[in-house]
């Protein structure tokens, strides 16, 4: 009888602190840093105030949205010109990754980007492709940190990221990131380093909505 309420107590003891262990994840990061950085990234943006305002300025649509999220901190980039929503100029999969203080959003190519057009609405879209199927654009990592007043900032590194876009030899960018806008700021310069695409005033201000 002694032996058996032993055991009992035992197998109590071992239900009991699995219970209480805590579960391994899906092998996704749940770095609070990444997390409270995708947040303010996720959602739907627009230029449209910063254009009534200043004419050199288009009114662009900005849409961020999480994607494979069993698989890391992905996040699908929609751009396009208000008036033609369905025809985005600009498609990419950025990936959030930190190193020490530093948080790093890593830039992607599509290998199909007709194919996902709209996929900020519909995530449906990916589940036909991976991670393993995008091209990385080599040197065009935003470094990113945050700031004493929550906002995060960060560029790419001097002339890493290179561009054959309108004549450019590279390309640069800096963004600002807060809980209500994101200030984007891409320009494309040749080998002399002369200025050929880009706004030449600031980056573009896309509102959350």
């Amino acid at each position: 009888m002694l032996k058996t309420t032993v055991l009992y107590s035992s197998l109590l003891c071992l239900i009991l602190l699995s219970a209480c262990t805590p579960k391994a994840s899906s092998g996704v990061s749940a770095d609070p840093k990444l997390a409270a950085l995708k947040e303010v990234m996720t959602g739907s943006f627009s230029s449209a105030t910063q254009a009534k305002m200043d004419e050199t300025y288009y009114d662009i649509d900005l849409h961020m949205q999480p994607i494979w999220e069993d698989k890391g901190h992905y996040l699908y980039v929609e751009q396009a010109v208000a008036s033609a929503p369905d025809e985005p100029y600009r498609q990419r999969v950025y990936q959030l990754e930190r190193k020490g203080k530093k948080l790093l959003s890593k830039v992607y190519e599509l290998p199909d980007p007709a194919a996902v057009v709209g996929g900020h609405d519909n995530p449906a879209l990916f589940a036909d492709i991976s991670p393993d199927d995008l091209v990385e654009r080599e040197g065009c990592t935003v470094i990113l940190k945050q700031q004493r007043d929550g906002t995060y900032r960060g560029s790419t590194k001097k002339n890493a990221c290179k561009s054959s876009l309108r004549g450019a030899s590279y390309a640069t960018s800096r963004v600002t990131v807060s809980g209500s806008f994101i200030n984007s700021w891409d320009q494309g310069f040749d080998a002399d380093g002369n200025q050929v695409w880009g706004a030449t005033e600031g980056g573009y201000m896309f509102l959350k909505e």
